[in-house]
């Protein structure tokens, strides 16, 4: 049995029913859509203690704890939710969603379409990151919650997050984006446009038709290899791996696995394909490569006119995929609004990841912050 002390302990997966169409950012009206969800805490009478959680690309509603006694992993941010921890559940009423297009609950690609009775694959409607927040507000209404303390995420999370004070300013008490960015750049758009090519490429994707027979497992782990570079830093690859062999003293002269780095590439696109839909896979990271709120609002100052928010940007020092002047620009400019923001930058060695992997300056961070909303 598991020591629950510092954890949330068994938690649940929970899902609502959103049966009404909502209307997508492309104009198109998409529904019904099933909301995966688990929440961490208490709602208080008033229905203002609740903070959001926004997860990244291969995120989902599980944010933290366990599902049994036997799980060997809690919440992908376990972390930082939790009795006396960084979101303090004894103060806080946190939530969790799987978003729109997801693959871990929440209506996708791999959902079944109650049209033709099958998985919606490439019919499942283009979708954005305003697509995503307009479903997790109905997923709050359905909560009870009147006003949200603190929208917070990582990486996509962040953009969600900056999405939520744009949208909803009067009920989003205060945002928190870490290593994030306002608007993806050519070198992300061109990441993300290999790593579909890696799926489509793949002769079992089938026009995305895949389901029930070979999954385009070869393209998605590749996909994955490509992306989890980006994710770490050169400091940590080299702390990690360096040059060390894997399983042998000396290279073999072969294109089986040599170094370290490989075989650890290679793992993570396998357990990826184990756990991930690869069309899943293709939407959000299209969604992703249009979130521009510079161009969708005609300036970030335009874009943050009316948001009521307080704001807290955390970049990390190594992250070369969201590098820390996309933060520290939006924070300028949002000062020069009268915005109350916070900005820091930490010093941590493990690249974008470390919004997943630095939690001890992190959790300093944003306690105080949390501690200075109302």
């Amino acid at each position: 049995m598991k020591n629950f002390i510092e954890s949330v302990g068994i938690v649940e997966k929970k899902h609502f029913e959103i049966e009404e169409k909502i209307k997508l950012e492309n104009g198109l009206e998409f529904g019904p859509i099933t909301v995966a969800y688990e929440t961490y805490g208490e709602l208080n009478e008033t229905g203002d203690n609740a903070i959001l959680i926004l997860h990244a690309l291969s995120g989902d509603s599980h944010a933290a704890g366990y599902y049994s006694s036997e799980d060997k992993k809690p919440g992908w941010w376990d972390g930082a939710i939790g009795p006396g921890k960084a979101f303090d559940t004894e103060k806080y009423f946190v939530i969790c969603s799987n978003f729109l297009g997801g693959c871990s609950g929440t209506t996708g690609p791999s959902s079944i379409n109650p049209e033709t009775g099958k998985p919606y694959a490439m019919d499942f409607p283009i979708i954005t990151v305003e697509d995503m927040v307009k479903v997790q507000k109905n997923l709050i209404d359905h909560l009870g919650v009147k006003r949200l303390l603190s929208v917070a995420g990582g990486s996509l999370g962040g953009m969600q997050a900056m999405e939520w004070a744009i949208l909803y300013p009067d009920i989003v008490d205060s945002s928190m984006i870490i290593a994030a960015t306002t608007r993806l750049s050519a070198q992300n758009i061109a990441f993300n446009e290999v790593g579909r090519n890696a799926i489509i490429s793949d002769p079992n994707w089938n026009n995305g038709n895949y389901y029930g027979g070979e999954l385009p497992a070869r393209g998605l782990a590749l996909a994955r290899m490509i992306g989890h570079i980006t994710y770490l830093s050169e400091e940590s690859m080299h702390n990690k791996f360096g040059r060390r062999l894997q399983d042998k003293s000396r290279i073999d002269f072969n294109f089986d696995v040599n170094f370290q780095i490989e075989s650890y590439l290679r793992y993570q696109g396998q357990s990826f394909v184990d756990r991930f839909d690869a069309n899943s896979y293709l939407f959000i990271t299209k969604a992703m490569d249009y979130f521009d709120l510079h161009q969708k609002y005609g300036s970030l100052a335009h874009a943050f006119k009316d948001s009521r928010s307080k704001f807290l940007f955390l970049s990390f020092s190594t992250d070369w995929l969201f590098p820390p002047t996309d933060l520290k620009d939006a924070a300028r400019i949002l000062m020069s609004l009268g915005k109350e923001v916070t900005y820091c930058n930490i010093d941590a060695p493990f690249g974008h990841d470390s919004f997943l992997l630095e939690f001890e300056h992190q959790s300093r961070i944003i306690k105080n912050f949390l501690k200075g909303i109302r």
